[in-house]
């Protein structure tokens, strides 16, 4: 009797232990929290993914037959590239640096259709068909000097495409463009060969003004010794005044000059004895 009395009494504490944690247990699980940043969605083994969308705080489940599902609703990067063919057939390696985030209003469309690592399932492929698209548009020359248009167009065209799948695209910005190795060889080639042809044309020029120089002073050079030659004809005392100017010039040469010259009146084309115009010119004169 004493033994099955006192296995009763612990049948009774394992009912009570058992029941407490039952009850434990559909509590703790009856319980969701959705942290900043993050909305929830539930899905009810009966019914599927419910519509109801969870915001921020603590929510009730049923126990066994729901859990809930979270998703981060902050904005995220991620980082693509494409190795993509140009209009003119060149080939060039771009890289796509995209800031994107689910629409939350579409969260229990995007559970049933894509679950929960929807952008490793979808951006991948719309963002290499739209740069691939975007790049078959510009020759390789357009998207060096173009940059900025080419990025806004794939910008239109990636949100066009992404939602499709409720994904918003909150910017997009080209992070690598490298072309290959012929073309890059090229575009050096052409650019020795640009400044090879402007260094000749600046000869060219810089010769074509010395020609011109040359030819200012010698019409100069002519006009001057037409001048002198009228002036001496009209009147020889121009070439006695010019002697005089080279003989002072002379004088204050040699004035200046710390050595010790003697020359004679000749030397200082002084010669007084020595007329340049005859007698009756000055005469005349």
């Amino acid at each position: 009797m004493n033994q099955l009395k006192q296995f009763q009494k612990l049948s009774g504490l394992f009912k009570v232990a058992g029941g407490v944690g039952a009850v434990g247990y559909l509590g703790y699980n009856s319980l969701f929290s959705v942290d900043g940043g993050h909305r929830g969605v539930v899905f009810n083994r009966l019914w599927g993914v419910k519509d109801n969308i969870y915001s921020e705080g603590t929510h009730f489940v049923i126990p066994i037959l729901e859990w809930p599902i979270i998703y981060d609703v902050r904005t995220r990067p991620t980082e693509l590239s494409s190795y993509s063919g140009t209009r003119d057939l060149q080939y060039v390696n771009m890289a796509l640096r995209v800031l994107y985030r689910p629409e939350v209003s579409y969260l229990p469309s995007i559970l049933r259709k894509y679950g929960t690592d929807y952008d490793r399932r979808v951006l991948p492929s719309i963002i290499n068909e739209t740069l691939k698209a975007v790049v078959a548009m510009y020759n390789a020359e357009q998207l060096t000097t173009q940059r900025e248009e080419v990025s806004l167009r794939i910008k239109r065209d990636l949100l066009e495409r992404a939602e499709e799948f409720h994904i918003n695209i909150q910017d997009c910005a080209i992070t690598h463009l490298e072309f290959s190795k012929e073309f890059a060889k090229a575009v050096e080639d052409k650019q020795i060969a640009q400044q090879d042809a402007e260094q000749a044309k600046y000869k060219v020029q810089l010769a074509l003004q010395e020609k011109q120089s040359k030819i200012i002073a010698a019409e100069g050079e002519a006009k001057a010794a037409q001048l002198i030659g009228e002036s001496m004809r009209k009147n020889p005392v121009f070439a006695e005044l010019r002697r005089i100017e080279a003989a002072r010039h002379v004088a204050e040469t040699l004035a200046n000059s710390h050595n010790r010259i003697f020359l004679d009146s000749n030397s200082l084309l002084m010669n007084m004895l020595t007329d340049f115009v005859n007698d009756e010119s000055v005469t005349r004169l």
